[in-house]
């Protein structure tokens, strides 16, 4: 069924976007936003899902992404060449527009009536730790009352990482900010920082943004439990003061 609406969730690693998503999906309206459009193991998402062709393949989407009342959610992490490589694929869904479109207008048909919805994070250096710790221990999210997987960090810092982690979050916001600018796109932004500490306001603010009752809907707890630790804060003191030992002006 094509949706009455449909939203994507753009964001860099280790903002929040999973949270955000289980909190909406429990709403049973708010759409099911996943990474649908991340196929790691296959050639395309033709490949990756079986089907046999474009108008498929669009309407599989659709049916992965909706709830019963047409709203639609995905989430997509930026990244060249595959945000690229995806627009080219949605231009052989029926009926795009072949020249003269933006690359919004393409995403638009993709995913009909489509809102956006920006996450990041204010303290970057602290984004570039989390998301090398989750490399090294494959732990992306831990939900409550798991039990922590162990892998041993005594070695695994590294500065040339957290740092490359940096500015490949900075770049991939740019390229998500200039997507947006190209067709005066205005996202609501959700930032890392503050929901967590207002989770429920910040969740139902999304909901109103989406045009859906927000009043009326239950918002389940936090599914997940924060991962930053002793390890978490050495790392952070320790890049922080090794990036900047030579500045004159120190930012923190």
């Amino acid at each position: 069924m094509k949706p009455k609406l449909s939203y994507t969730i753009w964001f860099s690693q280790r903002t929040g976007s999973t949270l955000l998503c289980k909190a909406l999906e429990a709403t049973g309206v708010a759409g099911k936003p996943d990474e649908w459009l991340y196929a790691p193991d296959a050639k395309d998402l033709l490949e990756h899902y079986g089907v046999k062709n474009h108008d498929e393949l669009q309407k599989h989407l659709w049916g992965l992404g909706s709830t019963p009342n047409g709203v639609c959610g995905v989430k997509f992490s930026f990244y060249q060449p595959y945000f690229s490589k995806i627009l080219e694929l949605f231009r052989n869904f029926p009926d795009c527009p072949k020249i003269g479109c933006s690359q919004a207008d393409i995403w638009n048909h993709a995913f009909p009536n489509s809102r956006h919805i920006f996450m990041t994070r204010r303290n970057k250096v602290r984004l570039a730790v989390s998301w090398w710790k989750a490399i090294k221990t494959q732990e992306w999210h831990r939900e409550n009352n798991q039990v922590p997987s162990y892998v041993d960090l005594t070695d695994a810092y590294s500065f040339e990482a957290i740092n490359h982690l940096l500015c490949e979050c900075a770049m991939r916001e740019a390229g998500i900010q200039e997507f947006f600018s190209e067709a005066n796109i205005v996202p609501i932004t959700i930032v890392y920082e503050d929901f967590i500490n207002e989770y429920e306001g910040t969740t139902k603010n999304v909901l109103e943004f989406l045009g859906l009752d927000s009043q009326s809907l239950a918002i389940i707890p936090p599914r997940y439990v924060r991962l930053a630790d002793e390890i978490s804060e050495n790392w952070v003191e320790r890049f922080r003061n090794e990036l900047q030992k030579d500045w004159q002006h120190q930012g923190w």
